[in-house]
């Protein structure tokens, strides 16, 4: 069976499996401290009702067979156990079949989830957390050694994230032709981190030599991941070295560190030398079962790779879509477009009893997203602030936010505990306000000089209301709110 496995690259099958494992239990905890307000049974979006209007079919997921906050929980916690158990190994202290069914049963967790999860899940990392969770149940553990076959397919979803994400900037926004899109992302993209004003106050001609680097990582580089060795192993450190600019200069859930994952796979370190990489240890063949159920899984592979690999050629290539609803191989991009102006959604509340001119208004603040000036942005990847992202896309348009704005809103007319903590700070600890609303702001950096003197990172200025003030009896008659 030389053919079919590859002992030198135990180690990588350690940093990928692994890898996958934490982002899995990154994901059942975000899940998990959420869910209630964004898709419990009286959250924004609750789950019983979209399940009333779909199939088993067309969302596959454990919730069809019954739903309660208090199993959704479960589901969540025993998702986040079991993805700690197998960061600490445990796939390789048990039979290859009952790892096998470990990784299973962890896919087929997090899938009733995002099958739920509507637009709080509509992310493209989510889609590649479950390819990748998909991909790892046929990477073996210590019983065998790795299969080559899955290591292929590993460097093919990796290429298909890459190159997708370069094609996609090369067909979308002229700017990333020019070379200029740097001018503006690190100031518009959704949720800055603490080192993007000054990514964003970098040189132009740096801006647009990392734009440069970026095509080359994306468009030529991931074609070296199926070179022979050690061009696969460089090609795929060249992706490493990005995806850590990229988490440095942004916030991107897990997207990054899936990826850097991924390369890991590629990557095959020969024992000793400066490393000190110990040799290969001594694994078994692996038993005729497994290879069979590689061997389909590989074909199984190949025929859904069609779609993704046409859309990849295709000038009306789209980008993030899953072609069934078990996610199992997808196409993949980002920011195809890049806006030049940043738009924030500022939500306010009163206790006032009437709405006047002179009405004082107090903001909410967010945890991750900006909202007052002079708050240095946080570093919150790989963990996922849903709402905060959503509340981006809805400063992008109105549209985005109207299936779950008005049960928002309705939540802090209520001081909904779940609701509250979401947020970074509620400005009505005792009791709950009379009137909510939302006003766009135009957000921009401030300049080194603005900095020194005001202490302020952002400079904002008012645009419009984006969502007139309203109170509970005014949200509950437009059947926005929580049900009674």
């Amino acid at each position: 069976m030389e053919w079919f496995t590859a002992s030198e690259y135990w180690l990588s099958r350690q940093l990928l499996t692994r890898g996958v494992a934490v982002v899995y239990l990154i994901a059942f905890l975000v899940a998990a401290r959420q869910f209630r307000a964004l898709l419990g049974e009286y959250g924004m979006l609750p789950v019983p009702r979209w399940l009333a209007r779909r199939s088993f079919r067309q969302t596959p997921s454990v919730f069809h067979f019954h739903y309660s906050d208090r199993f959704f929980a479960a589901v969540c916690w025993i998702g986040a156990a079991l993805s700690a158990a197998m960061v600490a190994g445990a796939a390789d202290l048990v039979p290859l079949w009952a790892a096998m069914l470990m990784w299973a049963a962890l896919w087929v967790l997090y899938l009733s989830i995002v099958n739920v999860g509507q637009e709080w899940y509509a992310f493209g990392w989510e889609s590649l957390l479950l390819e990748c969770g998909f991909l790892v149940i046929f990477l073996g553990n210590d019983r065998t050694a790795p299969p080559v076959l899955v290591l292929w397919l590993a460097r093919w979803l990796l290429f298909r994230v890459e190159f997708g994400a370069g094609l996609i900037k090369m067909r979308g926004d002229p700017c990333w032709r020019d070379l200029t899109c740097l001018y503006y992302h690190h100031e518009t993209q959704p949720m800055p981190g603490p080192l993007s004003w000054f990514f964003h106050h970098l040189p132009k001609p740096l801006h647009r030599a990392e734009v440069a680097g970026n095509h080359f990582a994306q468009l030529v580089v991931p074609f070296g991941l199926f070179a022979p060795q050690p061009v696969a192993s460089i090609a795929a450190a060249v992706v490493i070295i990005t995806q850590l600019w990229l988490v440095l200069s942004g916030n991107f859930a897990w997207l990054n560190w899936l990826t850097i994952v991924l390369a890991c796979g590629a990557i095959s370190l020969p024992a000793g030398g400066v490393l000190s990489v110990p040799a290969a240890p001594s694994l078994p063949e692996p038993p005729p079962w497994f290879v069979g159920l590689v061997i389909a899984f590989t074909v199984l592979v190949v025929v859904r790779s069609y779609r993704p690999a046409r859309n990849l050629i295709s000038r009306d290539q789209a980008m993030n879509r899953s072609f069934d609803p078990y996610h199992l191989v997808n196409t993949y991009g980002a920011f195809g477009s890049i806006g030049r102006t940043r738009f924030e959604v500022v939500v306010e509340g009163t206790d006032e009893a009437t709405v006047t001119d002179r009405t004082q208004w107090r903001e909410y603040e967010f945890k991750g997203k900006p909202g007052d000036p002079h708050r240095l942005p946080r570093q919150w990847a790989p963990y996922h602030l849903r709402l905060d992202w959503l509340m981006w896309f809805a400063a992008a348009s109105p549209r985005y936010a109207q299936p779950w704005l008005g049960p928002f809103l309705a939540r802090l007319l209520e001081n909904d505990p779940a609701t509250l903590r979401l947020l970074r700070h509620n400005p009505f600890d005792e009791a709950a306000p009379r009137f909510v609303r939302a006003q766009l702001y135009l957000y921009r950096f401030t300049t080194p000089r603005e900095l020194a003197s005001t202490g302020a990172w952002w400079h904002r200025t008012l645009v419009s209301p984006y969502f007139p003030p309203v109170s509970l009896d005014e949200l509950r008659s437009r059947r926005h709110a929580r049900p009674q």
